[in-house]
């Protein structure tokens, strides 16, 4: 958080109020055309009305029930002008209100699948109001960074022309911010567009402050862009400009995952080399020990049983001709 929090019960009980204020200038049913509408640019379905935007402009965070995932009426330009000088700490608010969104999003998701949540799998929640809430607090305060950073992690899960829009307003507004355009070629890099995430990193490495390592991120997306190594390379890159534990987590489990794929792979050349010399698949991985070993991999001395990065054991799978993550294991799939 960047502020001084008292301040803000000052403002939080204002904000409806002013936004009804600002709301009574316009037509009772006008359409927002904002980007600050809902994700999908949709109202709520109303009986008898049609489908309009909602008339609740900031449901109050004190609960999942009906207005949950209704759309903020009040655009960023209105906003600004309701809150007068106090936008920063309406910023605050909204970056508050959009963690809040997300953690009770996953407390609700635990309490219905046995506590686990893959914090790599945040499809899965339907995070619909996300992409508004960070947009309206960096509408008010576009000098926060957080919910840039924020943003560029969360959103690409769900919708990568959201966490594009978001960063480009980002480095519109911060264009001295070396770490947003970092953030805006790892998108590109996610969605396997190696010459744009090159020519981000590119743009980003010209600024004074940026480190030396940009312009050599832009020259490897070029040559090797879906390449392990370079994915190796961009998450210690995050995990290294990041201060939240919970990115440096998802960053440790993402190089976990390319380590686990390694293995694999050296696991199959040796399935592959005994099949080819035995004429047959392996029946238990004594067959394959001393291969597994000479290949530096973690084995179980007593089995021959090789441990996948998180400590659980790999499985043979098709009748011994192939291999896989352990069900418990803690490598991501995906």
């Amino acid at each position: 958080m960047k502020r001084e929090y008292l301040p803000i019960l000052l403002i939080v009980f204002g904000l409806a109020g002013a936004a009804l204020i600002t709301r009574a200038r316009e037509t009772r049913y006008q359409d927002v055309d904002s980007n600050f509408s809902s994700p999908s640019g949709r109202g709520i379905k109303g009986e008898g009305f049609g489908e309009r935007q909602s008339p609740h402009p900031n449901p109050l965070p004190g609960g999942e029930g009906q207005f949950s995932e209704e759309p903020l009426y009040v655009n960023g330009t209105a906003m600004k002008r309701a809150t007068l000088s106090f936008n920063g700490l309406a910023a605050d608010y909204y970056w508050m209100r959009s963690l809040q969104y997300v953690g009770r999003k996953i407390v609700a998701y635990e309490d219905t699948h046995a506590g686990q949540f893959d914090m790599n799998a945040l499809a899965t929640l339907d995070l619909q109001l996300l992409p508004s809430l960070l947009k309206m607090s960096t509408a008010l305060d576009p000098q926060f960074m957080q919910p840039y950073y924020y943003g560029a992690l969360i959103l690409p899960e769900l919708n990568g022309d959201e966490a594009i829009a978001l960063l480009n307003q980002g480095t519109a507004a911060n264009p001295d911010k070396w770490q947003l355009y970092q953030h805006l070629g790892y998108i590109y890099w996610q969605r396997h567009d190696y010459v744009k995430a090159s020519e981000v990193y590119g743009t980003g490495a010209k600024l004074p402050s940026a480190p030396g390592w940009m312009m050599a991120m832009s020259a490897r997306m070029k040559a090797e862009g879906g390449s392990r190594d370079a994915a190796r390379e961009m998450y210690r890159h995050l995990y290294e400009a990041s201060n939240d534990q919970a990115v440096k987590d998802m960053v440790t489990k993402q190089i976990m995952r390319l380590d686990s794929l390694d293995e694999q792979d050296l696991i199959r050349r040796a399935l592959t080399d005994y099949s080819a010399k035995s004429g047959h698949c392996a029946s238990s991985w004594r067959d394959l020990a001393a291969a597994l070993r000479a290949a530096r991999l973690q084995i179980d001395p007593g089995t021959g049983t090789p441990f996948d990065p998180s400590g659980a054991p790999y499985h043979l799978t098709k009748n011994g001709c192939d291999v896989e993550l352990d069900e418990n294991s803690k490598v991501p799939k995906r």
